[in-house]
């Protein structure tokens, strides 16, 4: 059953995201990562504000915590700056609150 107050940003991001330009690793490339809804423990260490804002060095921390297949910090390090931000908005989709996400919701 699907929860009415899911957006379509945070339904896409439990579907997963293509990256623009696929990830080596070893004999593996990840053409596509899947971004989990951060809990307090992966938002550990980090400043809100700093997600919010999409703060790389934020993003290098917390992208690890909650994509699958997880990805390694140095890989969030070296990817490409259009695959960084669109993980970094769909982090960002599950941070507003729903009163907000409701406000901008097209009727």
């Amino acid at each position: 059953m699907t929860d009415p107050t899911t957006t379509a940003a945070q339904t896409k991001a439990a579907e997963g995201g293509t990256l623009d330009t696929p990830i080596k690793r070893g004999d593996q490339t990840i053409t596509r990562v899947q971004v989990r809804k951060p809990n307090a423990g992966a938002l550990r260490g980090l400043s809100l504000v700093e997600v919010l804002q999409m703060n790389v060095t934020a993003l290098q921390t917390l992208l690890p915590r909650v994509t699958e297949p997880p990805l390694l910090k140095n890989e969030v390090a070296t990817m490409d700056p259009a695959d960084l931000v669109a993980l970094g908005t769909e982090v960002v989709a599950f941070l507003v609150p729903k009163a907000q996400r409701e406000a901008f919701q097209p009727e």
